[in-house]
């Protein structure tokens, strides 16, 4: 039984960091893509960043270019995502998720098949 599991979140300042990590398990780490995704309340599910299965791809959103550091450690099956000034706009659940395939250039929910239930974060003004 695969399980995705995103321990962490939290409150920061705004202009602070924080890391998010990510532990999959019940698949072949190192055979999917991974990615971390945002939704908040009355708003379309977005693609953060993602990560091809040995780290030689990646992707990021306009936003969080040169903010944010997607990395993974297939060693112990764990995808992280450094946050570095946080924006209060940024608040939202941030969710993980594994994929067979990572569409080249994006970062597509669709494209992502074993989600993880996501954790808050929380960035204040």
């Amino acid at each position: 039984q695969v399980q995705v599991v995103e321990p962490g979140g939290g409150l920061v300042q705004a202009g602070g960091s924080l890391r998010l990590s990510c532990i999959a398990s019940g698949l072949t780490f190192v055979n999917y893509a991974m990615g971390w995704f945002r939704q908040s309340p009355g708003k379309e599910r977005e693609g953060v960043s993602c990560i091809s299965w040995n780290g030689g791809s990646t992707y990021y959103r306009s936003s969080v270019k040169g903010r944010f550091t997607i990395s993974r450690d297939n060693v112990v099956n764990t995808l992280y995502l450094q946050m570095n000034m946080l924006k209060p706009e940024e608040t939202s659940m941030y969710c993980c998720a594994a994929g067979r395939f990572m569409t080249f250039g994006a970062c597509s929910p669709a494209d992502f098949g074993h989600w993880g239930q996501g954790t808050q974060v929380t960035v204040s003004s």
